[in-house]
């Protein structure tokens, strides 16, 4: 029997593209056999900037039935795969609130050997996904995570181009989440669901 896989796929989403890649992602490791929770960190904007926005209200009302994040995904999961819209080529402050929330787990060594990669999306082409990636990335080292990214280990990601992690360019809300961003997601996903299985199987067999 193959060994068993909890992955949670964490994610911050405003106007809900990263939350079409989250549950692209989720789908994706449920079908390669994972244990899977899907949640949406808290949001942090007030009411009246979420509702000045209709994509933005959309998207709140539209995932309001996702739980929210809490510290106990962090520990039941041997593997979390990270979702934030790019900030300045960083981390929304949504995503990295409640990666803040989570130093007593860290310092618990909770947090450690679990497998860890993220995905993100941005308004325009090459506006900081890769700085967003390598930014969040920045906490799974200090977590003492394996960082495992898609690379270059698929025909597709020659097509999407993104070593670090899914991307995905909205070009301002006009270009939804399609086929290449759903692809590089199920390639993510797997490689993801394999790796923590590989490393859990070597753990339990005392290697």
């Amino acid at each position: 029997m193959s060994t068993a896989v909890n992955v949670a796929v964490i994610y911050y989403s405003a106007t809900g593209v990263n939350a079409a890649v989250a549950k692209e992602i989720a789908d994706a490791a449920e079908k390669a056999g994972a244990d899977v929770r899907l949640r949406r960190v808290a949001e942090l904007a007030p009411r009246t900037a979420v509702d000045a926005n209709p994509a933005w209200a959309a998207n709140a009302e539209a995932t309001s039935h996702i739980p929210e994040a809490t510290p106990d995904d962090m520990e039941w999961a041997d593997a979390v795969i990270l979702g934030t819209p790019t900030r300045y080529g960083n981390v929304s402050s949504q995503l990295k609130q409640f990666l803040d929330t989570l130093g007593g787990l860290w310092q618990e060594g909770k947090l450690a050997d679990k497998v860890y990669s993220g995905f993100t999306s941005s308004a325009t082409a090459n506006g900081g996904q890769e700085s967003t990636l390598l930014a969040l990335y920045n906490t799974v080292h200090h977590f003492g995570g394996v960082l495992v990214t898609p690379g270059y280990t698929d025909a597709s990601k020659f097509v999407d181009g993104n070593p670090y992690g899914t991307s995905h360019v909205d070009a301002q809300g006009e270009q939804p989440v399609g086929d290449t961003t759903r692809t590089a997601a199920r390639v993510q996903a797997e490689r993801v669901v394999r790796f923590t299985r590989a490393i859990r199987t070597g753990l339990a067999s005392g290697g």
